[in-house]
């Protein structure tokens, strides 16, 4: 009896120690998070060291007229729903070998979290 009291008391510690995983990001945090990743891109269509990122959910990877690519990304095959975007901003590299971005965002909140306010980044007209 005692040792099943010990496991379930250890699971109970297990169990009241897990994060739930949110379904969806906050775009008010990612936005804070975002903060990091402006070094190389911007919230608009400007191009930096990294292609603006207004419009990115949905759009193929590559597709930014005026900015230079790297061949693997622009060869990608890739759209960048909320998927592959956690995947991309989990490891770059990982998901497209040859990738010029470096940075990775290794905690899901903060990945859900830009994910969620990268959707709120509004379209170009006429863009891909």
């Amino acid at each position: 009896m005692r040792s099943i009291t010990g496991v379930l008391a250890a699971t109970l510690l297990l169990v009241s120690t897990i994060q739930p995983t949110r379904a969806d990001g906050d775009p008010a945090r990612g936005e804070s998070v975002f903060k990091r990743c402006t070094v190389c891109h911007a919230a608009t269509t400007q191009n930096r060291t990294g292609p603006g990122l207004a419009g990115v959910v949905g759009r193929p990877a590559g597709s930014v007229i005026g900015y230079k690519y790297s061949p693997a990304l622009a060869a990608s095959g890739l759209t960048w729903d909320e998927a592959t975007l956690d995947r991309f901003l989990e490891a770059p590299a990982k998901l497209v070998p040859g990738t010029r971005m470096t940075i990775a965002l290794p905690k899901a909140d903060d990945r859900q979290d830009v994910i969620a306010y990268l959707k709120t980044l509004a379209p170009t007209p006429g863009a891909p």
